[in-house]
């Protein structure tokens, strides 16, 4: 899976570093939306927001993807990883189911960031953080995983999820004011574990 991930994402100072980003975000498939959709159903122009619940929908998810967008390029820029979302990397939903997905993405990667800002219910991240954070610590080197993974929130968010993230996986937790401190928070995250895989304190990823 990493030579596959490595291969889609292309060539950076450190390819084969790499730091999956995570967040509450749901990708939207325009071309299943409208397979699904009866014809007679399909006016000539369509208001996308009907498509996912609500406008408030859309807007929270596109606001939560434009954030983790932004935290990815800036890690590819600065750090000189390469970090990618799952909608970065092109397997089909037949190949693979998307929770199947983000635990082999999350297994393959150097480092795992979960973004939550506040935008709303936050069931789906528990659910998700949960599941992939289960399936690593699971693993013969479950040992080694707690400094590779962090879990960043925007202040004010409040979830039983994040006391678990600490106390069941010990887990690294960051809570950021805006966007230029959760970059820089990530970026230092980062920079600090390719440093101890370089001196060995933790184990390459090959």
């Amino acid at each position: 899976m990493r030579d596959r991930i490595v291969d889609e994402l292309g060539e950076l100072p450190r390819s084969r570093f790499l730091v999956y980003l995570m967040g509450p975000y749901e990708a939207f498939d325009v071309e299943r939306a409208l397979a699904d959709a009866a014809p007679e159903s399909v006016p000539e122009s369509m208001d996308f927001g009907t498509l996912v619940g609500s406008d408030r929908d859309l807007e929270r998810d596109e606001a939560a993807l434009d954030l983790l967008l932004d935290v990815r390029d800036r890690l590819r820029t600065t750090a000189g990883v390469n970090a990618f979302l799952a909608i970065d990397v092109d397997i089909p939903l037949s190949e693979l189911d998307a929770a199947s997905q983000s635990i082999a993405f999350a297994r393959a990667s150097n480092a795992v960031v979960y973004v939550v800002p506040a935008v709303g219910d936050n069931l789906g991240v528990g659910i998700e953080v949960g599941s992939v954070l289960e399936a690593l610590f699971d693993e013969e080197t479950a040992a080694h995983r707690p400094e590779r993974v962090v879990f960043a929130h925007e202040s004010g968010v409040r979830s039983a999820m994040i006391a678990a993230v600490r106390d069941r996986w010990d887990a690294r937790i960051y809570s950021y004011d805006d966007r230029e401190e959760l970059c820089r928070q990530l970026r230092l995250f980062v920079r600090d574990l390719v440093r101890k895989e370089r001196t060995g304190e933790l184990s390459r990823l090959e």
